[in-house]
């Protein structure tokens, strides 16, 4: 069913809004997957908060205008679906490329985290991008790290008086 010019206006205007406030978008070939599997995928999407679009290519091109993923025009063929990550940067491309594990017909073609298109070669460095969660963390170990370090050493001095007595206690 063709869609009317007013239609085509509303999509194009959701998918910018999305594209404006989204860190990064993957783009996928669906070729051959069945609707059990796109719905299976749409399910994943939504539990991981990435907001998933299958939209035609020249509406996409018309959406990203004036978005940091402009630059992503080119790669803009055949049937995609679009996979935008609004929490973290590497949420739609690990979700991408989980499920392309079990269904071969999923085939990631782009990437964008707002610098610049990316080749599908890049998916596994974009996938492995830590969540906010996950940047804290490791934040606040490397924090953490230089203090305990220097706790365990001024422990060590009296400890080790401790077994040298008792070494020679041990010994007499």
């Amino acid at each position: 069913m063709a869609l009317g010019l007013a239609a085509k206006q509303a999509i194009v205007k959701e998918v910018n809004d999305v594209a404006s406030n989204a860190l990064s978008v993957a783009v996928a070939e669906y070729r051959g997957m069945e609707v059990a599997d796109m719905t299976q995928l749409r399910r994943q999407a939504r539990e991981q908060g990435v907001y998933l679009k299958v939209i035609r290519n020249t509406l996409a091109k018309r959406a990203f205008v004036d978005t940091k993923f402009q630059d992503m025009e080119t790669a803009l063929t055949g049937p995609l679906i679009y996979g935008f990550s609004i929490d973290a940067p590497g949420t739609a491309a690990r979700l991408f490329k989980e499920f392309a594990k079990e269904n071969k017909h999923l085939k990631v073609t782009a990437l964008s985290i707002g610098s610049g298109l990316m080749g599908a070669d890049k998916l596994d460095a974009v996938a492995s991008l830590p969540t906010r969660d996950e940047a804290l963390a490791k934040l606040l170990a490397t924090f953490k790290a230089p203090v305990s370090k220097f706790v365990r050493t001024i422990n060590e001095v009296p400890t080790k008086f401790v077994r040298v007595l008792s070494a020679i206690k041990d010994a007499k």
